[in-house]
């Protein structure tokens, strides 16, 4: 009997096998042909609509060759167009990989010519017509509580890998071995039964890009709230700090006594699982860049993304923060729908923001220019008078003994740093990043650009400016404010970078429809220093580490203003504004 059953289970798990590595050349073929193949890529031929149709055409006696003439059959495969010259000199490679069917020996010849051909005769993007892009995808919507059918599973599935291979400029930097992952995550889809067990699937899969872009993506989740176990709220607020979360406000202060909580305890387990665990676990369900990034998301108390369960009440254990004893308590969570007390934390949290928003640096021999403030500068300007006005601004910065940067939000004017800083302090040459895009002769690498690095500005004068320069950064330094960053380290030879490290997911957001209305962001161009340093992932050039202790969180510090004001002599710290 016992020989019997093991039979049974490895040929289960051998045709379990053969169904997935089924899907996977199926996938495979239909995504090159999607991106390569004039007819289908030129968008004569829906390429949706051949996945599935093909789809029902599929059995379990196919085998690759048999996968690729089902999908070829009844396309054009007469060519006549050559693929496109390629023009540049510096083109990213490294993502294509055609490995699958140039080396399988599963594939016979025709089917390798044939394929080689239709690359050879690729469409060239460059012709698709206007208002049209290659990340262009249909939306097919379901009810939030229903499971996707099959198919559109399948195709869900199918785009994300497409995706990766395609569109992804920093393939080559994720993880290696993600096509053997994405065969497991295609032997987990056939024995998914619910909306929420594919969400967490897809949250997965998504956490592979490890592209700061790509967090978004939890949010698109209709069962977020259970998967990220956020049907509670803590107490009090948080901080991850090295391994534990360290207690840096009480919002109920009775709950908290009634626990033993204080401010400046550590909480060391969460319902017995160390915090450096949790932060694994939730690292493969979110997408970020490094884990600096994943650790400031998770540490926003907004974001409710820590827990790892859904009790309303959870045991900690605890290293007290006034002797440093170790207990065991337990904490009764916030149900939201409790009207009162979830008024008295949106209070808080607003009050938390304003007060971060606030912080800002005054001082007579300091010019502070904060990111997210610099339309501020013009809101209320005659166009006529903008210039004037801004040269009036820098002209009087450039007197002080040191200009700040404050990059650790995003930027609401990209005009204040790309015009406006350049103009007045950069030399006529800023090439201070290497930008790579989406190559439309050849999709899957990409292409050097000539880049509008700087605008043209006839005639214009460099005022050197020889004083300090800081750019402030930590891991809210993303994208757009990366660049920026990037740029200022260019214009400001002298300038110290200093803070915490950034995003990790500088370049523009490409954004991708998938079925259940889903869309998923990430990064979609290759952003580097001219020495081909990448920022993917490292995020920009940091010259001074600065790390906080649980005491500068507690004691309110913002380490970054007394660097500063301690190198231009200055005791007094930053002060709130008043609005």
């Amino acid at each position: 009997m016992k020989r019997i059953t093991f039979f049974l289970l490895f040929l289960f798990s051998q045709i379990a096998c053969a169904q997935t590595e089924q899907q996977f050349i199926f996938f495979k073929a239909w995504n090159f042909i999607k991106y390569y193949h004039p007819d289908v890529a030129g968008r004569k031929i829906d390429a949706d609509s051949l996945f599935l149709v093909t789809l029902k055409t599929i059995n379990s006696t196919d085998e690759p060759n048999s996968i690729i003439t089902k999908l070829t059959q009844n396309l054009n495969n007469s060519f006549k167009i050559p693929a496109p010259q390629e023009t540049s000199k510096d083109v990213l490679k490294q993502n294509q990989d055609f490995s699958w069917f140039q080396k399988n020996r599963k594939i016979n010849s025709e089917n390798k010519a044939l394929l080689n051909s239709i690359y050879n005769h690729r469409y060239n993007f460059e012709f698709l017509k206007e208002g049209k892009s290659v990340n262009d995808e249909k939306k097919y919507s379901f009810p939030k509580t229903e499971n996707l059918p099959l198919e559109y599973r399948l195709l869900t599935l199918a785009k994300i890998q497409g995706t990766v291979d395609y569109l992804f400029p920093h393939k080559y930097i994720m993880d290696k071995g993600f096509d053997d992952y994405f065969k497991n995550a295609l032997e987990q889809n056939s024995k998914i039964n619910s909306r929420k067990d594919f969400e967490i699937l897809l949250a997965q899969l998504v956490s592979k890009f490890k592209d700061s872009h790509a967090l978004s993506f939890y949010k698109e989740l209709s069962y977020k709230k259970d998967i990220f176990h956020g049907n509670h709220l803590a107490p009090f607020d948080f901080q991850i700090v090295d391994d534990h979360l360290l207690v840096t406000h009480l919002i109920f202060p009775e709950i908290c006594a009634k626990a033993q909580i204080n401010v400046g305890d550590k909480i060391i387990f969460i319902n017995g699982k160390k915090i450096p665990q949790i932060i694994k676990e939730k690292s493969e369900l979110l997408s970020a860049s490094n884990m600096e990034k994943l650790k400031f998301v998770l540490s926003k108390y907004e974001n409710n993304l820590i827990w790892n369960d859904d009790s309303p009440q959870k045991t900690f254990e605890v290293k007290s923060g006034k002797n440093n004893t170790k207990f065991s308590t337990k904490v009764d969570m916030i149900n939201p729908s409790d009207k009162e007390k979830y008024g008295l934390i949106i209070d808080y949290l607003q009050d938390k923001i304003r007060k971060t928003g606030n912080k800002k640096i005054v001082h007579d021999d300091i010019a502070y220019f904060k990111v997210n403030e610099t339309l501020d500068f013009i809101n209320n300007v005659d166009d006529d008078k903008i210039d004037m006005v801004m040269d009036s601004i820098l002209h009087n910065a450039a007197q002080k003994k040191a200009i700040v940067f404050e990059m650790r939000e995003y930027p609401d004017w990209g005009g204040f740093f790309y015009h406006y800083i350049y103009k007045y302090f950069s030399p006529a040459e800023n090439y201070f990043g290497k930008y790579y895009q989406q190559n439309l002769k050849n999709i899957g690498t990409f292409t050097y650009k000539d880049y509008d690095y700087f605008p043209a500005i006839s005639g214009k004068t460099t005022h050197i400016y020889k004083g300090k320069v800081f750019i402030l950064v930590n891991p809210d330094t993303r994208s757009a404010s990366e660049w920026y960053s990037m740029s200022l380290q260019k214009i400001f030879p002298q300038s110290l970078t200093i803070g915490q490290q950034t995003s990790g997911g500088d370049g523009d957001v490409v954004k991708i429809n998938l079925p259940g209305d889903y869309l998923l962001e990430f990064t979609g161009n290759g952003i580097f220093y001219p020495d081909n340093s990448q920022t993917q992932q490292t995020g920009i050039r940091i010259n001074e580490l600065i790390t906080y202790k649980d005491q500068d969180i507690l004691d309110k510090k913002d380490l970054e203003f007394e660097r500063v004001l301690k190198s231009v002599g200055a005791e007094s710290h930053q002060v709130e504004k008043t609005k």
